[in-house]
Formats: C-alpha cells, sequence, structure tokens
C-alpha cells in the first residue's frame, strides 16, 4: 500500500471517530430536541441506522478531500478549516434549505441551526484532524 493511500486511510479513521463522537453529543444536547419541537411530525419513529452510517461513511470523504487534505503537506491549518467550513457550510444548506423549501411548515430556525452545524462540526473535525496528525501530514515519509 502506498504512503499517500495509508495516510488518507489514517486520516479519514481519525476524522471518523471525531465527526461520529461530536455528532454524537450535538444530536444528544442539542439537535434531537430541536428536531422534536420543531419538526416532530416530520420525524420517523426511529433513525435508519443504514442510512445513518451510509451518511457519516461518505460524509467523511467530503471533509477529508475539502477539509482534512492529508496528501497536501503545503496547505496551512488555515486553508484546511475554510475549506471544511465551505464543504460543511454548502453541504448542510443543501439539505436544510431543501427542507425549507419543499417540506410544509419547516422552520427557518431549524434550517438556520443546521447551516451553523454544518459549518461548525466539518471545522472541528478537520482542525482537530490536522493538529493530531500534523507530523504524519507534513512528511513525505512513512506515517506514524
Amino acid at each position: 500500500m502506498s504512503i499517500p493511500v495509508k495516510r488518507w486511510l489514517l486520516s479519514y479513521a481519525v476524522a471518523a471517530v471525531i465527526f461520529a463522537a461530536i455528532d454524537v453529543v450535538w444530536i444528544g444536547t442539542v439537535a434531537n430536541n430541536q428536531y422534536k419541537s420543531q419538526i416532530g411530525d416530520l420525524l420517523a419513529p426511529s433513525a435508519n441506522l443504514a442510512g445513518a452510517v451510509a451518511f457519516y461513511l461518505v460524509y467523511v470523504v467530503g471533509i477529508l478531500h475539502y477539509g482534512v487534505r492529508p496528501n497536501d503537506p503545503n496547505a496551512t491549518l488555515r486553508q484546511r478549516v475554510a475549506g471544511a467550513a465551505i464543504f460543511g457550510f454548502f453541504t448542510y444548506a443543501t439539505w436544510a434549505l431543501t427542507g425549507l423549501a419543499v417540506l410544509k411548515d419547516f422552520p427557518p430556525v431549524v434550517a438556520l441551526t443546521d447551516i451553523a452545524w454544518g459549518v461548525a462540526v466539518c471545522s472541528a473535525v478537520t482542525w482537530l484532524t490536522a493538529a493530531l496528525l500534523r507530523r504524519t501530514i507534513a512528511r513525505t515519509g512513512t506515517p506514524e
């Protein structure tokens, strides 16, 4: 396996754990309450586990590509976090603004909160991943 692939896989694993941990806290402390109070009638009785897992698996690829950039040793932390923030903005805005456009009585506060969350979580995951792996990402040799 090549060094860039190893670096990418290590970054993926770290980012996935960080993203899942942060998102579980967010969902448990803010999102669930807000969704139940604001769009409770639109919610399924329980989450679709396969859909949730698929989201996390795919979404972390985007965070790596636009934010962490594990095989770009020249990207600054500021560039990485800015890329992640933009990625989070556009992806969460896609969901939130589509909901606002097509779902009956979809509250603007939910859309705005979700968009802000997308920016925040992608930025935080990128910052933490890049900080934890800074020596590995900056290397041209074997990952730690």
